[in-house]
Parts: structure tokens; C-alpha cells; sequence
């Protein structure tokens, strides 16, 4: 039996350029140096976070500037190193800066995306997220109910006004509010009501709670699936689905827990779904001042699947991206490519 000489078998094909990882030494721009200017950076990073001892970081001194003057001091990360991801951002807003997201080498440079046409002002995301009155984008009456916490009596009236309404409701739809199976509908459904728009009674102050934290990251953080419920301000029937949060860190951290309080606050009101995922944006990149931030919603309208074009099958998906999610491509194409894995 013949045997073909080692000679005759076929060369290895070569792998083409794209598909060798950028950090892997089959990449021609891959260096040894650059392997170890990331390891040397993730080390510092992890030794950073358990150094001195350090306060969590409170709401009221954000504008300040002295946490971020703290970190750097303590840390003793330089901000030169080529291995950081990201370029440092100061503490002033957010919407103010030229953010940059800088590659870690330049192989892995991508262009800029053009700068989008402006947004139509809204008194919902205009206004600062925590305002003199320590709310979140109240609206008209939402103070005096917030009041009503320490006043027993005006909470009452305003429930017993609420369920004489409901009372009008059921009258007014040919039904009789005394039968058997609506007696104590209109009281049932005003606390519901009041419970399914809770989120004005809260504010960030309360729902962040000071789980803001120094930790040296730079690198994406992701919270997938929160689910979210909510109510729509045009019908007053719920839309239900799932939000999606990420953020860049600019070496502070929250809570993971608080960004799911964060979306359950905002959506335990009227809401429109635009809305409601820019808010959750806004308020995230305001209490951490974040280097980032991308929210991307999902969810079905009961206003369009029990009514008007009843369409069951139909979901509507928004997003908001702020920061370096909004500037460069790659950044938000990483972003959108870590949602879609399972």
C-alpha cells in the first residue's frame, strides 16, 4: 500500500488578517509591550480599589470636584499609561464635554460617529435629575403628594377623591358600583393606582443611598434584562418589557441592585417609553458621572395590542447612548454585541 510523501501534502492556508484577535501574537501589530502594559494597568486597577480606606461617595458633593481629586490622589493611576482604555473625564456635566473614547493602541482606532442633530427640549430631561426639592423631574402636584407622607389626613382625602372617581368610571361604562363583584373596586383600584405610580414619591437621593463606590475600571458594565412596568401617559394601559443599562465607569461604580431601582422609579409613572429611557440615561450619567452610558428598552403597549391596530406581536425598542457610547461606533457596537449574546 502506497503512502503520499510528507512533501506532497498541502500547505496550511494562511489566516487572514481580520480574523487573528487583536491581542493575538498572530496579529502583525501585536506586541509584547502592549501585553503588558494591560496586564500592568488591570493590576493597578484591582490594587487601586483595595488600598486606603475610602468613603462611599455622597450625591451632595458631585459637583464638587473633591471625590475625583480624592481618587486620583489615592490611586496613583497614570493617566498617560497606554493601556487605559478611556480618557479620564472631568466632573462637570456630562452634555459640556468633548468626550473622546481613546483606543488602547491605535490598530484599534475607529472613526468618530457625526454629531446628531439636536433633540427637541423636554421639561422631563432639560431640567437637572435631582432638583432643590431632592425629586427627580416632578411633575405639577407631585410635591404636595410627597407631602401628604407626613399628613395622614390629606392622604386619605386625596385616596377617597381617587376612588370616588373610579366610582364615576364604573357608572359612566353602564355598570352598577354596588353590585357584589364591584363592591370595593374603586377603593382597591385607587391604591393600586397610587402604588403603580409610586415613582413620583421617589427621588435618586433616596434610591441610590450612597452605594456610589471608587473602583478603578474602565471596561464596560452591564445589566441585562431588568424588568420593567409602567404605564402609558396617552391610555393610561400598561407597557411591559425589559431595559438593558450599561455604563463605562470613570472610577466610580454603583450598586448593582440601584440600577434596577433607578428604571423601577422612572417607570412607576405616566410614562411614554422615549421618555422613560432617556431618564433612566440621564440620571445614571448624572449621579456617577461616567465615562459612558447606553440604555436600550424593549417592550409591548397594551394601548396598541387590547385597542387601535391590535397588534400582539409588535414591540417597540428605544435607546438612549451618552458619553463615549454616543461618540464612537466601537464603543457602541461592543455595547449592542454583549446585549445580543446569550
Amino acid at each position: 500500500m502506497a503512502f503520499d510523501s510528507p512533501l506532497s501534502l498541502p500547505k496550511p492556508k494562511a489566516i487572514p488578517a481580520h480574523l487573528p484577535n487583536g491581542h493575538s501574537p498572530l496579529n502583525p501589530s501585536y506586541s509584547v509591550d502592549i501585553d503588558r502594559n494591560e496586564r500592568e494597568n488591570a493590576f493597578v486597577s484591582i490594587q487601586s480599589s483595595m488600598g486606603p480606606h475610602r468613603e462611599p461617595i455622597d450625591l451632595n458633593d458631585l459637583g464638587s470636584g473633591d471625590a475625583q481629586v480624592e481618587t486620583r490622589i489615592s490611586n496613583g493611576h497614570n493617566a498617560a499609561n497606554p493601556a487605559q482604555q478611556y480618557e479620564e473625564v472631568e466632573d462637570s456635566d456630562i452634555d459640556a464635554l468633548e468626550l473622546r473614547s481613546a483606543a488602547r493602541h491605535e490598530r484599534d482606532q475607529a472613526p468618530p460617529t457625526p454629531q446628531p442633530a439636536g433633540r427637541s427640549s423636554s421639561p422631563f430631561t432639560s431640567n437637572p435629575t435631582i432638583d432643590f426639592d431632592g425629586l427627580s423631574w416632578p411633575s405639577a402636584g407631585t410635591l404636595e403628594r410627597l407631602r401628604e407622607r407626613d399628613s395622614p389626613e390629606d392622604a386619605a382625602a386625596r385616596l377617597a377623591k381617587l376612588s370616588g372617581a373610579v366610582r364615576t368610571i364604573l357608572e359612566c361604562i353602564g355598570e352598577d358600583p354596588e353590585r357584589e363583584g364591584l363592591h370595593g373596586t374603586p377603593e382597591r383600584y385607587a391604591k393600586a393606582m397610587m402604588f403603580f405610580t409610586k415613582g413620583y414619591e421617589e427621588n435618586l437621593r433616596d434610591i441610590v443611598n450612597g452605594a456610589v463606590f471608587h473602583e478603578d475600571h474602565d471596561e464596560l458594565v452591564i445589566v441585562k434584562d431588568i424588568e420593567v412596568y409602567s404605564l402609558c401617559e396617552h391610555h393610561l394601559v400598561p407597557f411591559t418589557g425589559k431595559m438593558h443599562i450599561g455604563y463605562i465607569p470613570s472610577r466610580r461604580v454603583i450598586g448593582l441592585s440601584k440600577l434596577a431601582r433607578i428604571a423601577d422609579m422612572f417607570s412607576r409613572r405616566l410614562q411614554v417609553q422615549e421618555r422613560l429611557t432617556k431618564q433612566v440615561a440621564l440620571a445614571l450619567s448624572d449621579v456617577l458621572k461616567p465615562q459612558g452610558v447606553a440604555v436600550v428598552m424593549e417592550s409591548t403597549h397594551m394601548c396598541m395590542v387590547m385597542r387601535g391596530v391590535q397588534k400582539a406581536g409588535a414591540v417597540t425598542t428605544t435607546s438612549c447612548m451618552l458619553g463615549a457610547m454616543r461618540k464612537r461606533a466601537k464603543t457602541r457596537d461592543e455595547f449592542l454585541t454583549l446585549l445580543n449574546r446569550k
